[in-house]
């Protein structure tokens, strides 16, 4: 082929490049979004609103609600309705699991408590979660960042549509690494982490539903938000910052404590961007004291047993930060 051939290719491709570009971008923008539900015991620890945060925050979820366990969920109900509203996304709905018995500190009450209660009360979480399956069987990635209560009493009520869900993306237990083991030492061994020990059988019923679960437990979640990020998140004015820094304000005054750890925003983050945290495919048994033990037999979820915190910040601030409510 001759040089003068050669150039007028070139041209011809340069020239389509924009059109080309542009035929991709129009094709990313109209991929669907992936229909979620957060099951989230917020209002303790802090990680649950910085995991909802970013959760609203990323175009490629569509949030079908948001579902409230353990505890006082009526009052995590208020709380994670006033977040909504406050950060523009008052449409997603909001309901209420049952209530059960807690021994935790809840953290940012004050906040919560600043949002009246609605009149009719709030729809019952188990109730939600089965219409919503029924209505998108096979659709649904169930995101549960909160004790199991809400999934196991789905499971007792009505499993056949619990095995609807297309996946269960969960923060939760501990294969080799526990808590306060961030790597630099010698390991310390599991620990029975706090959303699976906190209802075992409903534990137990997850992991023996069959329904696919993919599984971010302490090893690949402890990712600390240090000063710095703090200072340049809360350093920007949007809906979703202010909210975010007043309840860490709550919540460190309560706990004496600066720097929250991100659990359960991992959770979140898998589901958008699952090269965040690469699973493999494990067989795990929830035993009585609540330890997550890796057996032999078939898989029955892909656990995240290693994340590179530095990957996931700059992810997690770049989400966030980029979000378009102001």
């Amino acid at each position: 082929m001759s040089f003068r051939k050669i150039a007028i290719l070139l041209a011809a491709l340069l020239a389509g490049a924009p059109l080309v570009l542009e035929l991709h971008a129009q094709t990313a923008a109209a991929a669907p979004s992936e229909k979620v539900i957060i099951d989230t015991d917020i209002g303790d620890d802090i990680d649950d609103a910085f995991a909802l945060a970013l959760a609203v925050s990323s175009p490629k979820l569509q949030i079908l609600g948001v579902t409230t366990a353990w505890g006082d969920t009526d009052l995590r109900a208020r709380l994670a309705t006033r977040f909504l509203v406050q950060t523009g996304h008052g449409d997603i709905p909001v309901a209420e699991g049952p209530r059960t018995h807690a021994t935790n500190t809840f953290s940012q009450a004050s906040w919560a408590e600043a949002w009246p209660h609605p009149a009719s009360g709030y729809p019952n979480a188990i109730d939600f979660l089965g219409d919503q399956i029924r209505r998108h069987p096979g659709q649904i990635t169930l995101i549960a960042i909160a004790p199991f209560s809400n999934l196991g009493a789905l499971i007792r009520q009505d499993p056949a549509t619990f095995h609807q869900l297309r996946r269960v993306v969960l923060m939760g237990g501990s294969i080799r690494r526990g808590y306060g083991d961030l790597g630099y030492l010698p390991s310390h061994g599991p620990s029975a982490e706090y959303n699976v020990a906190m209802d075992v059988p409903a534990s137990q019923a997850l992991f023996t539903s069959g329904v696919p679960i993919d599984m971010m437990p302490l090893d690949a979640t402890q990712l600390k938000l240090d000063e710095v990020l703090r200072a340049t998140l809360f350093s920007q004015d949007t809906r979703i910052t202010d909210a975010l820094d007043s309840l860490y304000e709550e919540w460190t005054y309560a706990t004496n404590n600066p720097t929250p750890t991100l659990f359960d925003a991992m959770a979140v983050a898998a589901v958008i961007d699952p090269g965040i945290c690469p699973t493999t495919p494990m067989h795990i048994v929830v035993d009585e004291q609540g330890f997550t033990r890796v057996t032999g037999g078939a898989p029955n979820a892909d656990v995240c047993l290693s994340s590179d915190s530095d990957r996931f910040f700059h992810f997690y601030m770049h989400t966030v930060l980029g979000a378009s409510v102001h």
